[in-house]
């Protein structure tokens, strides 16, 4: 499907909703399997990590075995015989998986680019709840090719994000039989419990992407992420003993502009790690040059559109801040002159607090105008367990500008009732210059299986909630009283030519506060998914929107699409409908095109036709991606787009190496256009250069 929002409206009565809530409040924690537990194994000497598990200390290892498939046939031992072997220094976790493919020659590598999307690729991944507390985890993941992907797992796997990044090491080799992976993944990356004798929870899961398989080792759950049915892993000893306490990480950053001078600026990081469980960081002036450009997106609704943070400093601990209700939305703050961030786990307290001073930016509805003042932003962000992969949190986020301070302070709770049945729901109060004290909260009980999601929910946000929250959050709109309820179910076929049908169905509507109707709509949607890799996609949208009249919106679209699970897809879509009383013509095509092993290709068109266009919104969107590596840590990135409706050309070509002990890297770009999403190219040929060094 194109990447494009859609407005979504709603309403509510809180009164039968509380009665849901209540009713299942009181309902017992749900039993599960046997636990699946194995001892680690303490290594003398490190193994050589090159993908060939000839080293003589993988025969000391731990061996656990015993995959089951999470999809397509749920609870089924997997066909693909996967052997994992685990041990341990007292400097890192070391694993190795030996994963048989009767049809070596089909195994599927396509990514080629760090923290790619490797779920279309034969790929493994190591998940690891550090702390053992059955809620949060992280994950390392890699492909044949060696490419590594990696993230955070949070809220017993309702959030996955891949923004964390460290540095850790992984090979991989092709064998008679299959192939085979090495990792070495350092204790000093990780946040943990430590000790002698400790135990963590642990997982191991494998992707075949021409039998859409994924399969794990301890499961299946309701999710693959899920890290209340993660394994246990008995016997480590980690503790702090040898970690680097702190890390400098200064950088020079030298830009030269077409026709203009030559610009030097520096900054630098301070990393510290105050327990096995919390560590801080400082920043002064940090670069935010080189981040790639946000994608031009199709909006149809009126709106702002969210877009995903990039620059580094904002990235550990992203996860934490991911509410329905979004009230720290770090795009929000503009260049950072300095600023600190805390992330980690205190007294039993997951903990990510950030505070910073940057440019104050004046929001406009799509990315902000630089304003004249400084602001002082806090975020304070804090979760416990309860009742074992449940959470409750609190946060509260504050910007301040010369004396007035604008924010909201709020609760949040992730609930799991039973091994499907759970609910989340969160209430805020917000502060500032409008309406001080409006509030926003909404309830949402779900179903969640393998194969099934049921939800309703309801949502209240006063008027005036908006610009209170939205100086450093994220809320589309306020004054209104929404109901939404959404079904997906998918059908998995075996032996046959079909492999998958899905289908979804969401009405949403919602009302002023005042009881006038604002909206409604109704999105249905069915993919079907074809063993010879073809897909087909239907979707049907209708509703009402009401601004200044009241407005029919539709959209009606197809789509089909080839993918080899080799590297190499298209995909075809066209819709038409009508938007705000104009006709309305969509379409869009996408290519994935593995060039070779080191390279790889991606491009995208959109084309938009409004007729009548009063705001001369119709355009054509082209985004082009390509990546060549060298190494793993010596790549290219070509990344070029343009937007019709704005004359918009940006072009980005990257060159990086990273290296390390000690860890650092090498930038050279150039770049010519604004890369803010919606704005004009105003910049000219610009060529960066940038050396950071960890000390």
């Amino acid at each position: 499907m194109t990447n494009r929002q859609i407005s979504v409206p709603g309403r509510a009565h809180a009164g039968r909703v509380a009665a849901v809530t209540a009713i299942v409040v009181l309902m017992a924690l749900g039993g599960g399997a046997a636990e699946l537990r194995f001892d680690a194994a303490a290594f003398d000497e490190e193994p050589v990590i090159d993908g060939v598990l000839d080293d003589e200390v993988w025969t000391r290892a731990s061996e656990i075995e015993g995959f089951v498939q999470f999809e397509p046939e749920f609870g089924k031992a997997s066909p693909f015989r996967t052997v994992v072997l685990v041990g341990f220094t007292s400097e890192a976790l070391f694993v190795a998986f030996r994963n048989f493919d009767p049809e070596p020659g089909r195994i599927a590598s396509a990514v080629t680019s760090r923290d790619g999307d490797l779920d279309r690729d034969d790929s493994v991944t190591v998940l690891l709840d550090t702390f053992d507390n059955g809620r949060t985890a992280y994950f390392f993941a890699t492909n044949i090719l060696g490419v590594q992907s990696d993230g955070k797992v949070a809220d017993n796997g309702r959030t996955v994000d891949n923004k964390w990044d460290a540095a850790w090491e992984c090979a991989s080799s092709r064998t008679d039989d299959g192939w085979s992976v090495e990792f070495a993944i350092p204790f000093r990356m990780l946040r943990f419990k430590g000790g002698d004798e400790v135990s963590w929870g642990v997982n191991f899961l494998r992707r075949v992407p021409r039998r859409l398989e994924t399969a794990v080792w301890s499961g299946p759950g309701e999710s693959e992420w899920r890290v209340s049915d993660f394994g246990v892993v008995d016997g480590l000893t980690v503790t702090a003993t040898g970690f680097k306490r702190f890390a400098f990480i200064p950088y020079a950053l030298v830009a030269g502009e077409n026709g203009g001078k030559v610009e030097t600026e520096i900054g630098a990081d301070l990393r510290f790690r105050i327990t096995n469980n919390l560590a801080g960081d400082l920043t002064i002036n940090p670069d935010f040059a080189l981040i790639e450009a946000d994608v031009e997106q199709i909006n149809l609704t009126r709106f702002e559109i969210f877009v995903p943070e990039k620059r580094p400093f904002f990235l550990e601990g992203v996860e934490m801040y991911d509410q329905r209700i979004r009230q720290f939305y770090s795009r929000r703050i503009g260049d950072i002159m300095a600023g600190g961030k805390l992330v980690g786990e205190a007294g039993g307290f997951d903990i990510a607090a950030i505070a910073a001073r940057a440019d104050l930016f004046i929001d406009n509805g799509v990315t902000g105008s630089p304003g004249t003042n400084d602001a002082d932003y806090a975020v304070v962000r804090v979760q416990r367990g309860v009742f074992g992969p449940s959470t409750i949190g609190l946060l509260a986020a504050n910007r301040r500008v010369e004396g007035e301070d604008t924010g909201s302070v709020g609760v949040d709770a992730t609930l799991f009732f039973t091994k499907t049945l759970g609910l989340t729901g969160q209430f805020l109060r917000s502060h500032g210059a409008t309406n001080d004290g409006a509030r926003g909260w909404f309830l949402r009980p779900a179903f969640d299986s393998a194969n099934s999601h049921f939800h309703v929910r309801y949502t209240s946000l006063d008027e005036g909630l908006l610009d209170n929250v939205n100086a450093v959050g994220f809320l589309e709109d306020d004054d209104r009283r929404e109901w939404d309820a959404e079904a997906t179910h998918q059908i998995w076929f075996q032996d046959s030519a079909f492999e998958r049908l899905e289908g979804k169905v969401n009405y949403n509507r919602y009302y002023s506060q005042a009881g006038d109707l604002r909206s409604w709509e109704l999105e249905a949607d069915v993919e079907l998914v074809l063993t010879s890799g073809w897909q087909f996609e239907v979707s049907v949208d209708r509703g009402i929107e009401v601004f200044e009249k009241e407005f029919r919106n539709s959209l009606t679209s197809a789509e089909i699409g080839y993918d080899n699970r080799k590297g190499r897809a298209i995909f075809f879509e066209v819709g038409s409908g009508t938007n705000f009383d104009s006709d309305l013509k969509l379409a869009t095509a996408r290519l994935e095109y593995r060039l070779s092993k080191a390279w790889d290709l991606s491009y995208e068109a959109t084309w938009l036709d409004l007729d009548p266009d009063p705001e001369n919104e119709s355009t054509w969107i082209h985004v082009l991606r390509s990546s060549y590596y060298f190494t793993n840590d010596l790549y290219l990135t070509l990344f070029v787009q343009t937007n019709s409706v704005i004359g918009k050309e940006n072009v980005q070509l990257l060159g990086v190496w990273r290296f390390f002990p000690p860890f650092g890297s090498l930038q050279v770009a150039y770049q010519k256009g604004t890369s803010e999403i919606g704005a004009v190219s105003e910049q000219d040929d610009t060529l960066f250069t940038k050396l950071s060094w960890v000390f």
